[in-house]
């Protein structure tokens, strides 16, 4: 086709895209041509804009390296990782559920734990966490064998790949339920954080004039054949920042109760004041699948 209105240039590209013949694949980029052609003439995007936007996306990628996933962060920032989640889950977006985000800070090669292990492998001061998880099915029975992976930032607000002081996998671990469905495991709790702010996402937040904090939160994947792989973070309802979450991933459901201890505990040998989580996930039939992780390794020290 040759083009002779811009309106023909979005003509052509469908004509073109039609042709694909996977299904799914022909929807999604048909769909996209359609949007994305209209939000640049909605927007009459200048020529000027546009090379600025080809530049922010070329930097999303020069930011991403093995301990941090800038594209990652950004979704979050834009509000499309929690679209996503609540889209695809809990009845396609019917009813409460779980699920949450990924987050730029999974690892995939995290330690085996054996229930009631501490997660805290070198020296990481705060008020200490026993956290006791149950996993059920739809019918309300326990679901024995599943891997659990467990991972969340320090007091201080830092993943132990952002924090060359903290040791190799620190506060991260991987468990396996027990008959009855349940595991516990130990550790410290965790404060929220700042999110980077010096590549795109950065210039974003400072655009929008928010903040650039997540509040404290656990994350969970649970991961058994026959279920649909559970993505989940569990926040702690003290957080200044709880009801202006950076990402915008905190759901009703998704606030635990963090139960302060004011009194020590000579059983766990635990100092006070010290925490308790009771955290029980729902599974749901479907596929399960490890997502690929966003991170691989710990930043470099300088």
């Amino acid at each position: 086709m040759i083009i002779e209105n811009q309106a023909m240039v979005t003509e052509a590209v469908i004509e073109a895209f039609s042709r694909i013949e996977n299904p799914r694949l022909r929807e999604i980029l048909l769909a996209l041509v359609r949007h994305l052609h209209g939000f640049v003439r909605e927007v009459r995007l200048t020529e000027r804009e546009f090379g600025e936007a080809v530049r922010i996306i070329a930097e999303l990628g020069h930011k991403t390296t093995a301990s941090h996933n800038e594209v990652m962060l950004m979704a979050g920032s834009l509000g499309v990782s929690p679209l996503i989640c609540l889209l695809n889950n809990g009845n396609q977006g019917q009813t409460e559920t779980q699920a949450n985000m990924l987050g730029p800070f999974w690892r995939d090669d995290q330690p085996i734990c054996a229930s009631g292990d501490s997660l805290v492998r070198s020296p990481t001061p705060g008020a200490e966490l026993l956290v006791s998880v149950s996993l059920e099915d739809a019918a309300g029975r326990p679901v024995a064998g599943a891997e659990i992976d467990v991972w969340h930032s320090s007091p201080e607000g830092l993943y132990e790949n952002q924090d060359p002081k903290q040791a190799e996998m620190n506060l991260r671990g991987r468990f396996v339920s027990g008959e009855d469905g349940r595991f516990q495991f130990r550790s410290v709790k965790p404060a929220g954080y700042p999110i980077p702010v010096d590549g795109p996402v950065g210039d974003l937040v400072r655009a929008t004039r928010r903040h650039n904090f997540r509040p404290a939160h656990l994350h969970f994947m649970v991961f058994k054949p026959g279920f649909k792989t559970l993505i989940s973070q569990v926040y702690s309802p003290d957080d200044p920042h709880i009801d202006s979450d950076v990402q915008f991933g905190v759901t009703r459901a998704l606030i635990g109760n963090y139960v302060r201890h004011d009194e020590p505990s000579s059983e766990l040998g635990f100092a006070a004041p010290w925490y308790s989580l009771d955290q029980r996930f729902v599974l749901e039939a479907g596929e399960a699948r490890r997502p690929a992780a966003p991170i691989r390794g710990k930043i470099s020290a300088t």
